[in-house]
C-alpha cells in the first residue's frame, strides 16, 4: 500500500506528482499530434502488451464469474431499450476497468525501461 498522503500515481510509477502536474501532463496530450509516436509504439508491442493486459485483468478477477453472470443478467432483460441501456453500461464499465488496468500496465513497463535513452537531434537540410 502507498504511504499516507501519497498519489496513485506515485505508487504505481514511482515518480511524485502533485494532481496539478498530473492534470497539465494529461491535458498536453489532447495537443496536436502528441500521441502519435506514443501509438506507433504501442502498435508495435501491441501482442505482447494485449498478453499482459489479459494476464493483469485475469488476476485482478475482473473477467471471472462475476462477470459471466452479470453479462447473462444483462443480455436476458425482455424489454430491448432496457437491455440495450444495460449493455451501453456494462461495456462503459469494462471499458473504464481496462483502460485503468492499461495505464497502470504502462506505468509499470515505464518503470522497468527506465529513462528515456536521448536521441540525438538531427537538422534536417
Amino acid at each position: 500500500m502507498p504511504r499516507a498522503g501519497c498519489g496513485y500515481v506515485q505508487f504505481v510509477s514511482g515518480a511524485a506528482f502533485t494532481e496539478a502536474e498530473l492534470e497539465e501532463a494529461v491535458g498536453r496530450l489532447t495537443e496536436g499530434s502528441r500521441l502519435q509516436a506514443a501509438e506507433a509504439s504501442v502498435a508495435a508491442a501491441a501482442p505482447a502488451l494485449q498478453r499482459v493486459l489479459v494476464e493483469a485483468l485475469a488476476a485482478g478477477g475482473w473477467f471471472d464469474e462475476s462477470h459471466r453472470a452479470e453479462l447473462e443478467r444483462v443480455t436476458s432483460i425482455e424489454d430491448a431499450a432496457e437491455r440495450a441501456t444495460a449493455v451501453d453500461v456494462l461495456l462503459a464499465e469494462e471499458t473504464r476497468i481496462s483502460m485503468m488496468v492499461g495505464v497502470a500496465v504502462g506505468w509499470a513497463l515505464a518503470d522497468e525501461l527506465g529513462p528515456p535513452t536521448p536521441i540525438p537531434h538531427r537538422e534536417e537540410n
